[in-house]
């Protein structure tokens, strides 16, 4: 069947790379692997919602509430402490407001050396519900879990002798004594275990 397809996107798989560069494949583990969407969607947003109320903001759908750019922006600038590179809308109306507001974001990330691949201003503007949840993984890897996981003092002080998915691993187990986690394939299903971790690492 010839034609366009204007939505094509949707299906377009995401690919996230690295917050560090040994780190892919425990993204892709956990973030691609997941059938848990609405599970991930509820968690994700409670996570965002936790540190949007610093500047007032919040977020009740999350595949739509991001279109504009604002509330990603507000959230970004939270997380990092930092004020975005360049000025955005302030009142994004139209569409190309919003892709602009939504580029400015993703510029930031650029700059702040977290990569997001396959995923531009379009897909998030358009609501393309898989790369937002990607994106937001990647932001509570690299803000709430990995930053932290490095510290020697949680690890254990034998961090350096383990692969990066092992540390992972190891620094959730710490964080959840509570739940049996040893994978991050079966151990996830539930969505018990990712959204306990998501409360754990709230503000």
């Amino acid at each position: 069947m010839s034609g366009s397809h204007p939505r094509q996107h949707q299906s377009v798989q995401p690919t996230l790379s690295a917050i560090s560069p040994d780190m892919p494949a425990t993204e892709k583990d956990l973030a691609e692997g997941a059938t848990w969407k609405k599970i991930q969607q509820n968690t994700f947003t409670r996570w965002c919602n936790e540190h949007l109320k610093c500047v007032d903001k919040q977020i009740t759908n999350l595949q739509m509430d991001l279109s504009d750019g604002l509330r990603l922006i507000g959230l970004l600038e939270v997380l990092s402490q930092k004020k975005m590179c360049r000025k955005y809308n302030q009142k994004p109306t139209f569409r190309q407001m919003q892709l602009e507001n939504v580029s400015v974001a993703l510029e930031f990330l650029d700059k702040e050396n977290i990569k997001l691949v396959s995923i531009d201003s379009k897909a998030i503007v358009d609501g393309n519900l898989k790369l937002i949840l990607g994106m937001v993984w990647t932001l509570i890897l690299h803000y709430s879990i990995s930053m932290p996981m490095w510290d020697e003092e949680e690890m254990g002080g034998d961090g350096q002798h383990k692969t990066p998915k092992q540390r992972l691993l190891g620094w959730i187990q710490n964080k959840l004594p509570e739940i049996s986690i040893h994978n991050f394939s079966r151990d996830w299903q539930s969505g018990r275990a990712l959204g306990a971790l998501v409360n754990s690492c709230a503000p």
